[in-house]
């Protein structure tokens, strides 16, 4: 672990989780045979909101899609565990049924396949139980409705035409249904007018919980105005370079990224990191 990934903006080393859920520790990634994660150390606690913020391109995404498993992100190094077990030794479905969620940047249609039966097939598959159809339809209306969501919606077929609003509340609706214990959003805020933000912030917070830890990722600080972290993490140059409380965020608000990566001792980028 590097200097800078061990200093908070003040320089003074981040206290360490009481009860962390997810360890990250020196994780390594390739894409195409590209490096994108270079070594990569965080630590999410239960019951409290990580903000992981970085520029474009600094590998903020890849870390969330290497810790969901997605298939075209090889770990070459380092290693990660959820709730004291090794990620990379289960499957993705086999790490969802622990109580890992990823809500998606850019959420895949699935043409045909309609939103009730996605949600229940997942809510039974991760419960790892058949939910009575009255009782799920039961839950479903309570989060559709505190999500301003219109009954007509659980109709449709999923993602298929939605707006990037509704693609986001879509997925809060995931996680309030699912009720995992370790929430990875990805570049949530992506995408959403003022009102629609409003909404999914609110979701989140509402589900927020002693047991629930959050890995929130954004590229901004807006929607860190609705959903305050208790923890703030600088991405740059596929690593965890500088760690604080929420202030950092008002810092990267008013002056950017370059001067902590200078701070940090890391050159200025020299192209696209994924």
């Amino acid at each position: 672990m590097s200097p800078a990934t061990q200093m908070n903006e003040e320089g003074e080393s981040p206290p360490m989780s009481s009860d962390p859920i997810l360890v990250v520790e020196d994780l390594r990634a390739n894409v195409d045979d590209k490096e994108i994660l270079k070594g990569v150390d965080l630590t999410v606690e239960r019951g409290k909101v990580h903000a992981l913020m970085g520029p474009n391109g600094s590998g903020k995404s890849t870390l969330a899609y290497v810790l969901a498993g997605h298939p075209r992100y090889r770990v070459t190094g380092g290693k990660a565990t959820f709730k004291g077990e090794d990620v990379f030794e289960m499957t993705p479905d086999e790490r969802a049924r622990l109580g890992m969620f990823l809500a998606m940047q850019y959420p895949v249609e699935v043409p045909g396949v309609s939103v009730t039966n996605f949600l229940r097939t997942a809510v039974n598959a991760v419960r790892g139980e058949e939910i009575p159809v009255r009782q799920f339809a039961k839950e479903l209306r309570e989060q559709m409705k505190l999500l301003n969501m219109d009954a007509k919606f659980s109709e449709r077929s999923l993602n298929e035409g939605f707006s990037g609003g509704e693609k986001k509340r879509h997925e809060i609706l995931q996680m309030a249904l699912l009720r995992p214990e370790l929430c990875i959003l990805d570049e949530t805020d992506s995408g959403l007018d003022v009102d629609a933000l409003r909404v999914v912030s609110e979701g989140v917070n509402r589900l927020r919980n002693p047991e629930l830890g959050v890995l929130l990722i954004t590229h901004y600080t807006r929607i860190l105005r609705y959903i305050t972290p208790d923890v703030v993490h600088v991405m740059l140059d596929g690593r965890v370079a500088l760690t604080g409380g929420p202030e950092l965020a008002n810092e990267l608000e008013d002056k950017g990224y370059e001067p902590l990566r200078a701070a940090a001792g890391l050159p200025a980028p020299t192209g696209a990191e994924g």
